[in-house]
């Protein structure tokens, strides 16, 4: 146990589902796990394990930012022996073609965030995630025919900004989307040799200034969920 997560090590599965908002791994547990047991509630931060379609699975939600995530994430990683973890959130799209309610699946994340600095001395400004992991994404997707967009994104440590610069992430670091989570949990992943994978709905554009509706954004959420959880289960 640690002073963020009360789960005993076995209560943990080894594939971890990471939504940000404590009430979206409840929704997921409630609706798409069986069984699932509430495993720690520290902080407001739920994490269950259930079962899905016979395969065991943790939903744990990390919060918002590139701190919160740095800690859950590496707690889960390092402590729990946790072999990979998903992430999956809302984002806002960069460019015309990616547009509200799609799917989106990271393959690197920049940040100006000295994460990297301070965590482990290393001066990274992209982190990738894990092929392997976004391998087994892309072949499940396939299954489902669920179309899927493969991109960079821009891990932002500010919400709220005074001056909007998305063009420039987009025609100067190529970023398709931006995000407040992913270079934390991939440069997590990597120090401590496991995996990692972002998963993503598009909420808005900041191109068209496109919102999802309540209705868009249930079902762009409930097709990325499904995306993650029938993933475990590809081998």
């Amino acid at each position: 146990m640690t002073p963020h997560n009360e789960a005993k090590k076995e209560d943990i599965a080894k594939t971890v589902i990471m939504p940000g908002d404590p009430l979206r791994a409840q929704f997921i547990a409630e609706h798409y796990l069986k069984d699932a047991v509430l495993v720690n509630q520290v902080r407001g931060m739920y994490a269950y394990t259930g079962t899905y379609k016979g395969e065991k699975v943790t939903v744990m939600a990390s919060g918002m930012g590139i701190p919160s995530m740095g800690i859950y994430s590496y707690e889960l990683y390092h402590v729990y022996d946790v072999d990979r973890i998903i992430r999956i959130g809302t984002a806002g799209s960069y460019c015309p073609s990616l547009r509200v309610s799609d799917v989106l699946l990271v393959t690197d994340s920049f940040s100006e965030s000295n994460y990297a600095r301070e965590q482990n001395g290393t001066n990274y400004h992209v982190m990738h995630s894990s092929e392997d992991l976004n391998k087994r994404i892309e072949s499940t997707a396939a299954r489902l025919k669920m179309h899927l967009y493969l991109g960079k994104v821009h891990c932002g440590e500010a919400l709220y900004k005074e001056h909007e610069n998305y063009i420039d992430y987009y025609e100067k670091e190529n970023c398709v989307s931006g995000e407040m989570e992913s270079f934390a949990l991939f440069h997590n992943a990597n120090v401590c040799k496991k995996q990692a994978a972002c998963l993503l709905t598009i909420s808005n554009s900041l191109v068209t200034g496109e919102e999802t509706s309540s209705t868009e954004r249930e079902k762009g959420l409930n097709d990325m969920i499904t995306l993650a959880l029938e993933s475990v289960l590809e081998k």
